[in-house]
């Protein structure tokens, strides 16, 4: 059995990956029990020493593979479920999604209607295209972060493991930019603001619907822009979440009453304006900054769908104000939600070096009671009026 030991060598794109993420992508039929039996018996070697599942692995290392266990791979292995192949027009129709293309990424401008990734009933998504768009790559190009199905614009699309690795860091760390478009209903009090309410999913939608919920909501943060208004019945407005909640924008603007046009799932019949104004979602991904594995960012726009730039026609806007708007260099340490991290950070610290003075002291110690620290500067302030949740902006 020695003579069928496998070597194989990791190369860039797996540089600091886990290793049980390796097998995972290079030798799927080896399931987590095997890999984990290896590890226990000692046949996996990274380099000559023994391995586990956790380790992280570098460029340029060699692992060491035992024998495949034909009986246990079979067993434990699922049967892959083929994709079924593209039409020539689902080729073309993909190919003709995409607005940016690098050694790293693409990025799409998605259609309203199509969902990002499949579900019950839904054998049509941006993911089942993805194999129209390898292009010259080896490898088939992986999604990195979603959009609604009725939302449309910009999304981006990883080429390979690395950059796929850090896309979904910048939007983990928040430190890519998204900046939506939406048309609402009726005008805010506050044109330039900030909506800061917790969301969580609602009970009996079997997940499919999220609502605002100040007790055990995770963190949401928004901030909006009105860019222009047609009297007192919509607005055109810029969103940039500072946060990634599902339906967070969708949420935030029906949540302080101006729902966005289109979406009766939060705002119910109030959401529609009569005349020609299309009953579509008027919601679209306008613009992403993120930064580039391999150096410098991508910047990118996508063009708006027909019913929503006939819309704008429609209520007196002008496309050209859209984009007059300088970008929003918030930085996510300086959110709410980043001030209660690094709060916590900062007392995680306090509590671990008063541990290391009373071991310090010894048994004996020196009898005086601690002072309880108070919060400083750092501490989270409270919001405003819940009415409106908007503060004046710079």
């Amino acid at each position: 059995m020695t003579d069928n030991v496998r070597q194989f060598t990791v190369d860039a794109e797996d540089d600091g990956i886990r290793l049980d993420r390796w097998f995972k992508r290079h030798l799927p039929d080896a399931s987590f029990n095997i890999v984990s039996r290896w590890a226990r018996t000692g046949q996996l070697r990274v380099d000559g020493k023994r391995a586990t599942p956790g380790d992280r692995i570098e460029a340029g290392q060699q692992i060491r593979v035992p024998p495949a266990d034909p009986v246990a791979t079979t067993a434990t292995a699922k049967p892959k479920k083929e994709r079924p192949r593209l039409t020539d027009d689902q080729m073309a129709f993909a190919e003709a999604l995409v607005i940016h293309k690098d050694k790293a990424a693409l990025v799409l401008n998605k259609p309203p209607g199509l969902a990002t990734q499949g579900g019950t009933k839904t054998t049509e998504h941006v993911d089942s295209l993805l194999d129209a768009l390898w292009f010259e790559a080896d490898q088939r190009p992986k999604l990195v972060h979603r959009l609604d199905k009725d939302t449309s614009g910009v999304l981006l699309v990883a080429r390979t493991p690395r950059a796929a690795a850090a896309f979904s860091k910048s939007f983990s760390s928040r430190t890519a930019r998204k900046v939506y478009w939406a048309i609402i209903v009726g005008v805010p009090s506050i044109e330039d603001g900030m909506i800061e309410l917790p969301i969580s999913k609602q009970p009996g939608t079997g997940g499919e619907k999220m609502h605002v919920d100040e007790k055990e909501g995770a963190p949401a943060r928004t901030r909006y822009r009105v860019i222009d208004r047609a009297g007192n019945n919509a607005a055109w407005v810029e969103l940039q979440p500072f946060t990634g909640r599902t339906h967070q924008l969708r949420v935030h603007m029906a949540a302080i009453g101006h729902p966005i046009v289109g979406d009766g799932k939060y705002g119910g019949r109030d959401a529609f304006l009569t005349g020609t104004i299309s009953r579509k979602m008027h919601l679209h991904a306008r613009r992403l900054r993120v930064d580039h594995p391999d150096g410098g960012q991508i910047d990118v726009q996508a063009e708006l769908p027909s019913h929503f730039s006939e819309s704008l026609i429609n209520l007196g806007f002008n496309l050209i104000d859209g984009d007059s708007l300088p970008l929003d260099e918030t930085k996510f340490s300086d959110t709410a939600e980043g001030k209660k991290r690094a709060i916590s950070q900062k007392a995680k610290a306090a509590r671990k070096e008063r541990k290391g003075e009373r071991r310090g002291r010894g048994a004996a110690g020196d009898g005086a009671p601690r002072s309880r620290g108070k919060t400083g500067e750092g501490a989270p302030r409270g919001r405003g009026s819940p009415a409106g949740r908007g503060r004046k902006g710079k």
